[in-house]
């Protein structure tokens, strides 16, 4: 589901310039180069950084998300006519044959509904080619990463283009079983602005994900450390079965 920071038009393009450290999408790179992929389906694609850097390594991207604001963005960069961008979500694609598909960063743990989440991962499969690849990560609950998720840690102060100076931070708003809300709040000090946003992710346990993979169809193939974040995430990596 698209988060209301997603769908902000302000909020969208505050986005990259207030997380421009995206090493955590190398592995992704590195992966999609282990596969040999050439065509990659980048799920929840968002403002559309991945996607690019793949398009400008000459792959062939279908970037997919259901919060336009997000992809206005997207569109907008340079390189952007190499992507297929399509405002939706993985339940109504058009007929891919992938190699691989992502869903990088929150974007797994942010399809809260169950019901969602089956029908995200049955149209990832029908979207890949016999033996194509299915690749996101989550974090790990036991490590409870929302306890950082508060004004203190997370303030701070940034001159953005076109927007001057922004303060930012997160603060917990609930905990519910393995659902926990945040609001993420930015001031724009140029006119005294104040742009909030609430988002919801759900915290899945490794066994719980595999099972889910199971039921619709795919073989788990492993399930490792995010490189840059060992013992705080879990990465799936499952295979559409040949046959």
């Amino acid at each position: 589901m698209a988060s209301e920071h997603s769908q902000d038009p302000r909020l969208a393009a505050l986005y990259d310039p207030l997380d421009p450290d995206r090493r955590d999408l190398d592995p992704y790179l590195r992966l999609a180069e282990e596969f040999g992929a050439r065509q990659v389906l980048d799920i929840g694609c968002g403002t559309g950084v991945f996607a690019l850097l793949l398009a400008a390594r000459g792959v062939d991207v279908v970037g997919v998300d259901p919060a336009a604001a997000s992809l206005d963005v997207a569109r907008a960069k340079a390189g952007a006519e190499r992507v297929r961008w399509i405002h939706g979500d993985a339940t109504a694609l058009p007929p891919l044959r992938a190699d691989l598909a992502t869903m990088t960063a929150n974007v797994a743990q942010a399809i809260t509904d169950p019901g969602e989440w089956r029908a995200t991962l049955k149209g990832a499969r029908a979207a890949l080619r016999p033996g194509g690849q299915l690749v996101f990560e989550t974090r790990v609950p036991a490590r409870r990463a929302w306890r950082e998720w508060n004004r203190e840690a997370s303030y701070r102060v940034t001159d953005v283009p076109g927007f001057g100076v922004v303060e930012s931070w997160f603060d917990l708003l609930d905990v519910d079983g393995p659902l926990v809300t945040f609001r993420g709040t930015c001031v724009l000090a140029a006119d005294g602005s104040v742009l909030t946003a609430d988002s919801t992710l759900r915290f899945r346990e490794c066994e719980e994900v595999e099972a889910d993979l199971v039921a619709e169809g795919y073989a788990v193939v492993d399930v490792r450390d995010a490189p840059d974040r060992p013992g705080r995430e879990f990465v799936f990596l499952a295979r559409r079965p040949a046959t």
